[in-house]
C-alpha cells in the first residue's frame, strides 16, 4: 500500500510548536522516562525529520551514545544538520528511506525509535522486519503514532463544519493494527503504552493554525475536502464558524492527543 503524502517543513514544526505551547503534558520526557537510552548505546532514529528525538538522546545520555538519525526528507535533513552543527556534531545524519534497505549490516544497534513516520511506510511487515534485522539480540524499537481515538474533537469540528465524511488517516488507520500487529509477529516481546494530553485553547486561533497547518493544500490525504486554495479557505472560514461557537458554548476547546508507544524487544 503506498501512501501519497509527505508532510512539508513548516506544517510539522507549526504542530510541534503547537503541541509544546498548548498541551498539558510532555510527550519528550515521557519517551525518555519509558526509554532510558543508556550511556555507551548505539541508538537510530528512523524518520528523524529535523532531529528532535536525536538531540533529546545526546542530551540524555550526556553526549555518551552514538546516535544515527535518517529520513528520506532533503529539507527537514538540512534542518538538522543545522542545528547538529552548533551542537559540534554529535549526531550523523543520513538519507534514509523505510521503504528500501537499511544502509546497515545485521545486529548494529541497541535502541531504534520511528516517531509518527512508520504509518508511511508502503509496506509495513517489510519495514518492520529490516528494523528488527538492524537491531542487536535484545535490542529495542520504540514506535509512536496516534490511536484511533487520537484527537476526536479536531475530527468532530471538521466533520460538522464540512457534512463530508473523514477521510482515512494513514496514522490512526493503520497504527494501532498494522504496526502493533507486524511488531508483535517479528519481535519476541511488545509492550504497549499509552500517552494522552490534552491540547487546551483559550482562543479559536491557534486551533485554527493546527487545523490550517493539517489541511494545508500539498496534504494529499484531505484532497477530498477540498480541490484548490479557493476550496480550501471556504473549508477553513466553516471550520472557524464551528470552532468558534463551540468555544463561545465551552469557555475553551479541548483536543487530546492519544498516543501509542510500542516498545518491541528482539
Amino acid at each position: 500500500m503506498k501512501i501519497d503524502y509527505r508532510e512539508t517543513t513548516n506544517d510539522l514544526l507549526k504542530r510541534i510548536d503547537i503541541h509544546k505551547q498548548f498541551g498539558g503534558r510532555d510527550i519528550d520526557q515521557w519517551m525518555l522516562d519509558l526509554l532510558q537510552p543508556a550511556k555507551g548505546s548505539r541508538i537510530l532514529d528512523v524518520g528523524c525529520g529535523a532531529g528532535k528525538q536525536c538531540f533529546l538522546y545526546h542530551e540524555y545520555t550526556g553526549g555518551e551514545a552514538e546516535i544515527t538519525g535518517g529520513d528520506v526528507n532533503e529539507e527537514l535533513l538540512a534542518k538538522a544538520r543545522a542545528e547538529n552543527a552548533k551542537l559540534g556534531e554529535p549526531v550523523t545524519f543520513i538519507p534514509l528511506d523505510f521503504n528500501e534497505r537499511f544502509p546497515f549490516d545485521d545486529d548494529q544497534f541497541d535502541l531504534e525509535s520511528c516517531c509518527f513516520a512508520i504509518y508511511y511506510a508502503a509496506d509495513i511487515p517489510a519495514t518492520i522486519r529490516e528494523m528488527h534485522r538492524v537491531l542487536k539480540p535484545g535490542g529495542r524499537l520504540f514506535t509512536s503514532g496516534p490511536m484511533p481515538e487520537n484527537k476526536q474533537m479536531f475530527y468532530d469540528v471538521i466533520k460538522e463544519a464540512t457534512g463530508q465524511t473523514i477521510p482515512p488517516m494513514p496514522g490512526s488507520s493503520r497504527y494501532k493494527s498494522g504496526i502493533l500487529e507486524a511488531m508483535k509477529t517479528t519481535f519476541a516481546s511488545v509492550d504497549v503504552h499509552i500517552f494522552e494530553n490534552p491540547l487546551t485553547f483559550p482562543t479559536v486561533e491557534p486551533f485554527i493554525a493546527y487545523t490550517r497547518a493539517s489541511l494545508s493544500e500539498d496534504r494529499k490525504l484531505w484532497t477530498s475536502l477540498f480541490s484548490g486554495k479557493d476550496e480550501f479557505e471556504q473549508v477553513m472560514a466553516a471550520i472557524t464558524d464551528v470552532a468558534q461557537k463551540r468555544l463561545e458554548r465551552d469557555g475553551k476547546l479541548v483536543m487530546t492527543k492519544v498516543v501509542g508507544g510500542f516498545v518491541a524487544t528482539k
